[in-house]
């Protein structure tokens, strides 16, 4: 019988590799979301792409080409060291206020229906807000880590992070853009809470943030109307419950199994952003309730993934990088929670998309960045637990 030895060099690359490889369930979620969102974008925006822009595959190649550009984003951030992010975070901040100020300047920033949300660059219009999400992770997470002994503290643990968000939140509200400001909101006091603040200061900024966000919404004319028009949709269905009614007729015409991929008659004129923030209720008629929870649990997928990358890198002593994981797992969850709230008429529309499946490029490419940075995290945990097992 003859005995095969292998170089004990060899057998050592072989086990680090397997030992410091990318985290494959992540991976394979993202896929799967990415391919779902492929095919519904297609067919959600093939009616409307055909009459307006005169080609049906209009917006789906623009898809497939943002989420093209998606993936390479994260296969360079994947590789990118934790500690890069760390060091950057302030920097990321004065970033995100200038790209924030400058989508208000005429000339530099764009109108959509009345929102000034986009800076034009040559073919591409760039949406600042869905990067400022990440950069607020990573700042956030930084001052968490700087401020780790202080946190206890009201005015350094709480006051001076919430001053932060007030600013970033009053210039996506000069857009407007509501939407993003709760789920930055959400995300940063939910990481502070995570972080160990006193509850009782958790608590009293919370109820400030809360109050402040109900009084924004009573002193905007068009904000009520989106309140009271969730609360009774059906009261005015052809003017401010349009959206809503629509959606929730698409679920209904779903039932369990749908009636059909590209078979949906609401992406037909009837439900406004088809293949944008209400792509979910067009996938709930085509292809059924179970389609929908299958999503949802992609979703809770990625949530969970991140979680569990969060609790290894504070496990190997690597807090800096369980907080941005954190991070990052709570931005991706608020965000699906309120898109599928609003597609569902649980919650008052915000214009928020869907990650990797509506369509949008700014949003595909930040929600592509996010996943190479928890990739990075996983990598450098398992690689570094790898080292100390040796």
């Amino acid at each position: 019988m003859t005995t095969i030895v292998f170089p004990s060099h060899y057998a050592t690359q072989q086990v680090g590799q397997s030992q410091s490889g990318w985290d494959k369930t992540l991976l394979m979620c993202i896929t799967a979301l990415m391919v779902i969102g492929l095919i519904m974008v297609y067919s959600a925006s093939i009616s409307y792409a055909e009459r307006v822009m005169g080609n049906e595959t209009y917006f789906a190649v623009r898809h497939f080409i943002y989420a093209s550009l998606g993936l390479l984003a994260m296969f360079i951030v994947m590789r990118i060291p934790v500690s890069f992010w760390e060091r950057s975070g302030p920097y990321l901040l004065l970033l995100s206020i200038v790209l924030l100020i400058a989508v208000l300047i005429p000339g530099i920033g764009s109108k959509v229906n009345g929102s000034a949300r986009w800076i034009k660059l040559g073919v591409i219009n760039l949406q600042p807000a869905e990067f400022v999400k990440i950069f607020m992770v990573i700042y956030v997470s930084g001052y968490l880590i700087r401020k780790q002994n202080k946190l206890k503290n009201f005015t350094q643990g709480i006051l001076m992070i919430s001053i932060v968000v007030a600013v970033i939140g009053m210039l996506l509200l000069q857009e407007p853009d509501f939407g993003t400001v709760v789920v930055i909101s959400i995300t940063t006091f939910a990481m502070l809470f995570l972080s160990g603040v006193r509850f009782w200061h958790f608590l009293s900024i919370l109820s400030a943030g809360v109050g402040g966000m109900i009084a924004l919404t009573l002193m905007s004319p068009y904000r009520v109307q989106r309140v009271t028009s969730f609360l009774d949709p059906w009261a005015d269905p052809f003017n401010s419950g349009f959206q809503l009614t629509q959606a929730l007729i698409a679920f209904g015409r779903g039932e369990w199994f749908g009636v059909g991929l590209g078979a949906s008659i609401q992406k037909m004129f009837y439900l406004p952003a088809a293949y944008t923030d209400f792509i979910l209720a067009v996938l709930a008629e085509e292809l059924g309730l179970f389609a929908v929870l299958g999503v949802m649990a992609l979703y809770a997928v990625l949530v969970t993934q991140s979680f569990r990358i969060a609790r290894q890198a504070e496990q190997r002593g690597n807090a800096y990088a369980a907080r941005l994981a954190q991070g990052i797992g709570v931005l991706f969850g608020i965000q699906v929670m309120i898109n599928m709230g609003v597609n569902m008429g649980v919650l008052p529309t915000k214009g928020l998309t869907l990650p990797f499946i509506s369509y949008g490029g700014s949003s595909l490419l930040a929600s592509f960045v996010a996943v190479g940075i928890l990739l990075a995290i996983s990598r450098e945990t398992r690689t570094q637990e790898w080292k100390q097992r040796r």
